[in-house]
């Protein structure tokens, strides 16, 4: 199979952005943290780094300047204050003007850059040694609140990776900025940790002037996620997206229950569904994935990581952990085809 295949299956992992764009320039280490305080302080409730149980830490991508019409992805490294290592019950994401989306990683690096570099975007982590996602913010102002007893678990001093996909759609230049803030929990309250999982589909076709439909696609649940309970999720597409809807069934064809249908879906602020219970799917059983575009363009649209070009998938968040997976359906290749990476050594190497 062509390497280019393979790529095209995991490209869509939230990714949306034009690598050829140029980056913008850096910004000084060390600056400013939401709400007045520093770029990694503690906040809230004990001593100063201490990682007492309701404190929390955050890390600040720094202020860009960003032209006109520039399109771009950047990160940061930085590393929280916690003094041990602590389980995390509650993120909270603030993204400034021009920002596309925030990925949050937990990372295995050692060193801080704590000025805004160019980035690959999810490159090398789905390698659990060198680290993995922890959430995906579109929204200005965003929350991810875990359900009572699951957390993140965060190392001592953790250093985190900010990933931001910024866009300046004005004729003036702006400034993008994001803070993301980690919420410790009593550590007496801890149960289950929390991973995630994205799942998606690259064929889309959307020709000109016109309405289109992907899906139903059916994302059968991997073999190692058996037994997982999912309580959140999030669906994703570019600026023509309309609508994106998740169902799940016991088998590929049986009656679909819907998880993911949201009234007035807006495709730059894509709400987060908490499922109440969280939902455990049986084996042989799984999601179905429906996007929805209205191409008011005069060309054909289809997959890819500009703006300007489209998107279909969705990522949930799930207990117990069994690491972070990106699985994509394609029908590009005769028959279909499934991939998820992690789990697929001989395919998931040649692209990661």
């Amino acid at each position: 199979m062509h390497k280019h295949a393979l790529a095209v299956l995991i490209a869509f992992t939230l990714v949306g952005c034009d690598e050829s764009a140029s980056p913008a320039g850096g910004a000084s280490a060390g600056g400013s943290g939401g709400a007045g305080q520093g770029a990694n302080s503690p906040q809230g409730g004990g001593s100063e780094g201490g990682g007492m149980p309701g404190e929390s830490y955050s890390v600040t991508f720094d202020a860009v300047t960003v032209p006109a019409g520039e399109e771009d992805t950047q990160c940061v490294v930085k590393k929280l204050t916690n003094t041990e290592a602590k389980h995390v019950g509650r993120i909270h994401n603030q993204l400034g003007p021009g920002s596309h989306h925030l990925i949050v990683y937990r990372t295995n690096d050692t060193e801080e850059q704590p000025d805004p570099f160019p980035c690959q975007p999810f490159a090398d982590l789905l390698n659990p040694a060198k680290g993995t996602p922890l959430m995906i913010t579109q929204k200005s102002d965003d929350e991810l609140v875990l359900p009572p007893g699951v957390a993140f678990a965060i190392g001592q001093a953790q250093f985190v990776r900010l990933e931001m996909h910024y866009l300046n759609a004005t004729s003036d230049s702006i400034e993008v900025t994001a803070t993301s803030t980690f919420y410790a929990m009593d550590e007496a309250d801890f149960e289950n940790e929390a991973d995630f999982l994205f799942f998606g589909n690259p064929d889309i076709d959307i020709p000109p002037n016109a309405s289109a439909t992907l899906g139903p696609t059916f994302l059968p649940l991997p073999a190692m996620l058996s037994g997982s309970k999912f309580f959140g999720l999030t669906g994703h597409t570019h600026q023509l997206g309309t609508k994106v809807t998740v169902t799940t069934s016991d088998t590929e064809n049986g009656a679909e229950t819907p998880i993911y249908d949201v009234d007035g879906w807006q495709w730059e602020e894509p709400e987060t569904v908490y499922l109440e219970p969280a939902l455990e799917i049986p084996d042989g059983g799984g999601f179905h994935l429906t996007c929805d575009w209205n191409n008011t363009t005069a060309n054909t649209v289809g997959f890819g990581e500009s703006a300007t070009e489209e998107m279909c998938f969705f990522w949930t968040y799930y207990y117990p952990s069994k690491g972070a997976f990106v699985c994509a359906h394609t029908d590009q290749i005769p028959g279909g085809f499934d991939l998820c990476c992690p789990g697929n050594p001989t395919l998931c190497d040649q692209i990661f």
